[in-house]
């Protein structure tokens, strides 16, 4: 049980940057990209969303569904 429970937060996680990929597509698609800026950084492209919602999901999971509304 110990070791199913790490493998159930990455699966977890990398559905979710599935997910945000296939949905920033769509939003893309439609005419109206999902973009942010934090500071200096500027998160516009549904790669990007995914590889940032990969990497930092505690940050950036809640940023992209904020966003994402607009």
């Amino acid at each position: 049980m110990p070791v199913l429970a790490p493998l159930v937060v990455v699966g977890v996680v990398v559905c979710f940057a599935l997910w945000v990929l296939a949905d920033a597509r769509r939003w893309a698609r439609r005419g109206t990209p999902v973009v942010v800026r934090l500071g200096s950084i500027t998160i516009a492209t549904p790669e990007a969303w995914a590889v940032a919602c990969l990497l930092l999901f505690v940050i950036f999971g809640p940023v992209y569904v904020i966003a994402r509304r607009g």
